[in-house]
């Protein structure tokens, strides 16, 4: 009943936000790959406060501006975002940055203390993949193409 009425509450929470899109990713071109330097934010594009839209798959990066393994995994991102941005919504996390409200919810209740981390939720806000490090785009793309099947299923 208490997990029951958590899901209620956060789906309720993430349904209510904002669905404006981040769009135009652009990866940092000064990025040092090399080192955990710090060279800017790692993806720039258009409303880059955006948060979590329901009715869609949504991609969700967090990141730190000097982490090494947050600029390759930012890379990968906007690799994705290139292939999937017509089916998939973006939202890119500069935990460096000030976040929006709808960036913070996600960041409270996903984010476990470990750059990058990557998340994504499914239509109605359920996780569909959620961990902290490097993850290849295969494995993103595998996730993609479970959560596109399941949507083809409910929207039967």
């Amino acid at each position: 009943m208490k997990k029951t009425l958590l899901q209620l509450s956060l789906l309720l929470t993430l349904t209510v936000t904002t669905s404006f899109a981040i769009d135009n990713l652009k990866l940092n071109s000064q990025l040092d790959y090399s080192s955990d330097s710090l060279d800017g934010p790692l993806i720039t594009g258009d409303d880059a406060q955006a948060g979590f839209v329901a009715g869609k798959t949504n991609y969700v990066i967090m990141y730190g501006e000097g982490c090494f393994n947050s600029k390759r995994q930012a890379r990968r991102t906007v690799e994705l975002y290139n292939k999937y941005r017509s089916q998939v919504h973006f939202v890119v996390v500069d935990l460096d940055a000030k976040r929006s409200p709808e960036q913070q919810k996600l960041v409270k209740e996903f984010y476990k203390g470990y750059i990058p981390h990557v998340v994504v939720l499914d239509a109605k806000g359920n996780p569909l993949y959620n961990s902290s490090g490097e993850v290849d785009s295969k494995e993103i793309e595998g996730v993609f193409a479970k959560s596109f099947s399941e949507s083809a299923v409910d929207s039967r």
